[in-house]
This record gives structure tokens, C-alpha cells and sequence, in this order.
């Protein structure tokens, strides 16, 4: 099993990249998001250095979900973001709902992986 700070690092890094993703998204074909370079160039660095990881270090056991947990989590977050600070894009009600939902789980899901480590092996 990996070490707990690079699996926080590795789900940070999917949050980085899921948020990148939709800022990109948004940036390039939105006409109310204003054009931004920086999404891009964090889509750029978040991806290389997941693959990065994703070749020097294999993925323990449900560690797969959580990543995609994340990375969901940071294009529904990015969303509720944007439909807060342009209203005339249209409701965040679902996408803050699902965002808190899988808060909870990736919470949850954390909780129980760190419960397996520390638990003694019998």
C-alpha cells in the first residue's frame, strides 16, 4: 500500500485536474466565462504529473474510485462555482447537492482505508 501522503497527493492532484478541466471547458466555449490561459496550463501539469505517478507507483486496492471520485468531484465543484458567479447560466442546486454527496462518500471511503491500515493484522 502507498504511503498516505503521495495517495493525498494523487487525489489532490485528480481534484486539480477535474477542476482544470471544466475551467478549460468553460474558458474556450463558454461566452460568459471570460478566456483564460491558466485552466490550460493546470489541465497541462495535473495530467503529466497523474501520469507520472500512475507509472512509477501502482494504485493499491480502491484507490481507482477515489481518484475518479475526485476528479468528478472538481468538475461538479468548478461547475456550482461558475453557476454561482454567472446566474444567468443557470441553477447550482445539483451540482452542490451531488458535490456535497461525494464529499461525504470520499469521506467515508478515506475513513475506512485508514481504519484497515492502523488496524492490527490478525
Amino acid at each position: 500500500m502507498e504511503k498516505p501522503g503521495r495517495e493525498n497527493g494523487t487525489l489532490l492532484l485528480a481534484f486539480i485536474a477535474g477542476l482544470s478541466i471544466n475551467g478549460s471547458f468553460a474558458a474556450l466555449f463558454s461566452s460568459v466565462v471570460p478566456f483564460s490561459i491558466f485552466p490550460l496550463i493546470a489541465l497541462a501539469l495535473a495530467a503529466y504529473c497523474l501520469h507520472q505517478r500512475y507509472l512509477n507507483q501502482p494504485m493499491s486496492d480502491g484507490m481507482p474510485k477515489l481518484v475518479a471520485a475526485c476528479f468528478l468531484l472538481g468538475i461538479l465543484a468548478f461547475s456550482a462555482y461558475v453557476r454561482v458567479e454567472y446566474p444567468q447560466i443557470g441553477s447550482n442546486f445539483l451540482p452542490a447537492i451531488i458535490s456535497v454527496a461525494l464529499v461525504f462518500w470520499i469521506g467515508l471511503k478515506l475513513k475506512a482505508r485508514k481504519a484497515l491500515v492502523e488496524s492490527p493484522l490478525q
